[in-house]
């Protein structure tokens, strides 16, 4: 086979999920094949509810084997999950179902059968329940992967947070020399592997203008020694620079990719510019983690409203060889 399988997970049973790729598998001719993990009765209680018309192959994983040779466009592996009513509040009731999606997920990836993830909007307050930060931190600990960075991706400009789902006053303590070099190397390493060449790479400051009327100054006693030591070490990287103008149309055109101290620094203007353009990618782990830049969206269950683009560019930024 020329092109590897991406694997899904469909995550939270009650988000959007089914809907936008029900938008999108009939209209988008993808070389490489789909598999799928999650319920058929839910998906094809949606189809029928969406009026869609999509033929699905089931793949017997009772014996936790797949012929690889044999798979189409569109594969299936049934994960058992009952609900009353086609749509309902998410709640921690599909926290067991969205782990077996992911286990079987994690063991078909292992048998370097792919190297390709794509996971469904997931509830960080029901599944994660205070256990993990977010589902990069999760995978994480599920493939023992201490070095890890979120990109948010989009071929004119990506944005990486320092920290990721961090309440704010906890960020800097966080903020350290080691996770910055650590990060940079991790990022340089992806888009070499992935993209053939180095990135032009800006990092933020903490403080506003990065300036502050505290004894100790974060961008000058952390991020400045930090940036010093990648550039020493042939790392494409400049900053630290103000956060309320790095994104400005004449500074953002000279990198590929700008590193925030954290989430909400970088990720607004990001989503401001592209909206729903944008992948949120895994790097560092044993295989590609890739996911809509969007939650479960629960208030537009059933709607047939939401925005597909963003699973769209998931799924065709794996759609290689």
């Amino acid at each position: 086979m020329n092109y590897s399988p991406i694997i899904i997970v469909a995550g939270e049973p009650n988000s959007i999920f089914f809907e936008i790729f029900l938008k999108i598998i009939n209209r988008n001719n993808f070389k490489s094949p789909i598999i799928l993990i999650g319920s058929k009765i839910l998906f094809e209680k949606q189809i029928k509810f969406f009026k869609s018309k999509i033929n699905i192959k089931e793949l017997d994983y009772s014996q936790k084997k797949i012929k690889i040779n044999n798979l189409d466009k569109l594969n299936l592996i049934n994960v058992e999950y009952r609900q009353n009513k086609l749509f309902e509040k998410i709640s921690d009731r599909s926290n067991q179902y969205i782990n077996t999606c992911f286990e079987i997920a994690l063991e078909i990836l292992y048998k370097k059968i792919s190297n390709k993830l794509i996971n469904g909007p997931i509830s960080k307050k029901y599944f994660l329940k205070k256990k993990f930060i977010g589902i990069t931190e999760y995978l994480a600990k599920k493939t023992n992967s201490k070095d890890i960075a979120m990109i948010i991706y989009n071929k004119s400009l990506s944005v990486s947070p320092l920290t990721t789902h961090v309440p704010v006053k906890f960020i800097s303590k966080k903020i350290t020399k080691s996770k910055i070099i650590s990060k940079v190397k991790i990022i340089n390493s992806f888009w070499k592997q992935r993209f053939k060449f180095k990135p032009k790479i800006a990092v933020t400051g903490l403080n506003p203008h990065c300036e502050s009327i505290d004894s100790f100054n974060e961008d000058e006693k952390i991020i400045k020694p930090s940036i010093k030591f990648l550039k020493k070490n042939n790392h494409n990287i400049s900053g630290p620079f103000s956060a309320d103008t790095i994104f400005l149309k004449k500074n953002r055109q000279q990198f590929d990719l700008i590193i925030g101290m954290y989430h909400d620094q970088v990720l607004t203007p990001v989503k401001t510019l592209f909206e729903y353009d944008a992948i949120n990618i895994t790097a560092g782990l044993p295989f590609i983690r890739v996911s809509p830049d969007h939650g479960p969206n629960e208030l537009m269950l059933g709607k047939n409203l939401s925005n597909s683009l963003s699973l769209l560019r998931s799924i065709q930024f794996l759609d290689f060889k």
